[in-house]
């Protein structure tokens, strides 16, 4: 009964939301206290339900491995994830610490552990967020989840001495993981590419990350994130991670309609969360400060801090063990924040759009970890350089034609530049880039990016700039292709009809002969 109670009230709020303009998972939360609020209603005990506590653990280990597998960790080591990280950590308690102590009239201890609970940002939305626009590998997708890693790492350190716990001796056997990198190495390729595949990342990520980790004191979501950083540079990472997508989706709503049914709030709570809702984008200015601090650029920044203004689950963990009468409020409080932040992210690079000649003037001078190329001097460009962009460049550079290749993954223009590819690293969405671009032979630009607003974006730009050459670009999808030729594109290649139709040219290419 319960669990059908779960699907109808999560389908139907997810749906309605949906249809307005605003990510299902605000729907989920809803649901959850909709189901809260109608429990002696329909007769349903809230605090049986261990089963959906379990799902929702199991969703948030798998976002995390799947996190893990598109983790580079020397993205942790730069200065503006540290730094960042651990600055805007120690700043917002800092701050908000006295407040507390102050208004809300508490102990010291309190104060705190409030202060620190609020400082963490949304891992789980923050991924779904980026994932879901394909900005995980964008530079400022990398940045803003190498700043939540270095969060959870502080929360997972301050759960540990809130609970008084320590991990035992055998915690120590983790710093010979790497050591086990063939081996699974060797378990994913026998794998193949259908259910052991999958089969083998719940393994990972639940069984030896989770359980494993939980079994030598030490968190299981980090478990899952370090089981799944020690893929990330298999070639089948990816493949790994779009078999698990939908196992991990179903959980996910698990995790946010237990947020939901967490309990009902009493007016001072939701005055609580009001107030705090109302000061997220004093956290999202700081993060902004910092970035702009560390010499990124504007947009990276801004892009980088939208992605981290709201609270986190991490926050509630923290208070469930610290403060556990706090937990209601905060729970009301994460839930305001995402339904704040979700929208506002949806609609990041619009945003960015109207107020970049104000943040512009806040750059730093000097050199920018996120810099893009003035000036090209080839007379063939694409945009987005994995497997699509990758073959139309080896096809051109082949024929001798000078191409030049650009994406917004840092670390995959590192690697190509080893493999002796002209490639350079820019981001297609930012306008700014495409009014300062110089391409005086630029003659051709195929729009290889996944991101439907990427290639858009790209094509219109490139048209408002006075550029009258060719542009080409493929969709998966019909309904894209009117967008993307409106944007100022000549030609629109459909992925799935074109390779059909190829096929079939090459059929009748083999049989002409024998008809004759």
């Amino acid at each position: 009964m319960i669990e059908a109670v779960w699907i109808v009230f999560a389908f139907s709020l997810g749906i309605g939301v949906r249809m307005i303009g605003l990510p299902p998972l605000i729907g989920y939360l809803a649901a959850g206290f909709s189901i809260a609020a109608s429990a002696d209603y329909l007769g349903l005990s809230i605090e049986s339900t261990t089963a959906l506590q379990h799902i929702a653990h199991l969703g948030v280990l798998l976002l995390l491995f799947t996190v893990g597998l598109k983790l580079k960790v020397k993205s942790l080591v730069r200065p503006e994830v540290m730094g960042g990280g651990l600055l805007h950590f120690f700043i917002s308690t800092l701050v908000f610490a006295p407040a507390f102590f102050l208004f809300l009239d508490v102990s010291w201890y309190t104060a705190i552990m409030l202060s620190i609970a609020l400082s963490f940002s949304s891992t789980v939305l923050a991924a779904k967020v980026l994932e879901g626009k394909r900005e995980l590998r964008a530079f400022h997708g990398r940045v803003a989840i190498g700043i939540l890693v270095v969060q959870d790492l502080i929360a997972l350190c301050v759960m540990s001495i809130a609970s008084g716990q320590t991990p035992s001796m055998w915690a120590l056997v983790v710093f010979g993981i790497p050591l086990l990198r063939p081996l699974i190495y060797r378990l994913v390729d026998y794998s193949g590419h259908e259910e052991l595949l999958v089969l083998l990342g719940l393994l990972l990520a639940l069984v030896v990350g989770g359980y494993g980790f939980e079994q030598i004191g030490l968190s299981s979501e980090l478990g899952a994130l370090a089981f799944g950083a020690l893929l990330a540079n298999h070639p089948r990472s990816s493949e790994l991670s779009k078999a698990l997508w939908s196992i991990k989706e179903i959980f996910l709503v698990g995790f946010f309609l237990q947020i939901g049914m967490g309990g009902l709030p009493d007016q001072q709570a939701i005055i609580f969360a009001l107030i705090l809702a109302i000061a997220l984008p004093l956290k999202g200015a700081l993060f902004f400060g910092l970035m702009v601090l560390f010499k990124l650029r504007a947009r990276s920044a801004f892009l980088t801090s939208l992605s981290l203004t709201n609270y986190s689950e991490f926050g509630l963990i923290v208070a469930s063990i610290a403060i556990p009468e706090w937990i209601i409020p905060l729970a009301l409080t994460v839930a305001f924040s995402f339904v704040v932040s979700a929208p506002l992210n949806r609609f990041a690079h619009t945003l960015y759009e109207k107020l970049s000649k104000y943040l512009i003037l806040l750059e730093r001078k000097g050199f920018h970890p996120d810099e893009q190329p003035l000036y090209i001097n080839d007379e063939i460009l694409i945009v987005g350089m994995g497997r699509t962009g990758m073959a139309a460049y080896k096809a051109l550079h082949n024929k001798g034609y000078s191409v030049l290749g650009i994406d917004s993954d840092p670390i995959k223009i590192e690697q190509q530049t080893l493999e002796k590819i002209h490639s350079l690293f820019a981001d297609a969405e930012d306008s700014v880039f495409w009014k300062r671009l110089r391409a005086p032979h630029l003659k051709y630009v195929i729009l290889a990016a996944n991101d439907l607003e990427a290639k858009t974006l790209a094509a219109q730009k490139l048209r408002e700039s006075g550029f009258k050459g060719f542009i080409i670009s493929h969709c998966l999808y019909p309904e894209h292709a009117d967008s993307i030729r409106a944007a100022g594109a000549d030609f629109i290649h459909k992925t799935f009809s074109e390779t059909g139709l190829k096929l079939a040219e090459h059929v009748l290419e083999h049989t002409q002969p024998q008809e004759h």
